[in-house]
């Protein structure tokens, strides 16, 4: 017999062991997934990093969010940037954010009050 027939003969071994012992897996009845248990899981892990600060160069003299434009037309209140960029310059975290803002940057991650 050759080096070549062994490892062939081998190889044809090891893939029947693994067919066979994949077959009896299969069989087994698969529980189903626990989905609220997963995502409370992810909630709590996730929780903590809500608290981190969203910008790296907010209350910082380099920080280019901190300018602000502003414009009036005629008798209308006059509409500013710093609606937006205030609270990221003011080193807000995303639980400090406005709640519309917050859900739609955050995909619907449960985004609570801080305490």
């Amino acid at each position: 017999m050759t080096h070549l027939s062994r490892a062939i003969g081998l190889a044809g071994l090891s893939a029947g062991a693994v067919l066979a012992s994949a077959g009896g897996a299969a069989a087994v009845p698969v529980a189903p997934l626990v989905v609220p248990v997963a995502l409370g899981s992810a909630e709590a892990a996730l929780d903590p990093a809500l608290d981190l600060q969203l910008h790296p160069l907010a209350n910082t003299t380099t920080d280019p969010l901190a300018n602000t434009v502003e414009t009036q037309v005629a008798d209308f209140q006059p509409v500013s940037t710093g609606i937006v960029t205030g609270p990221l310059t003011e080193g807000a975290s995303a639980r400090e954010l406005p709640g519309a803002i917050a859900a739609g940057l955050l995909g619907g991650l449960p985004v609570r009050p801080a305490s």
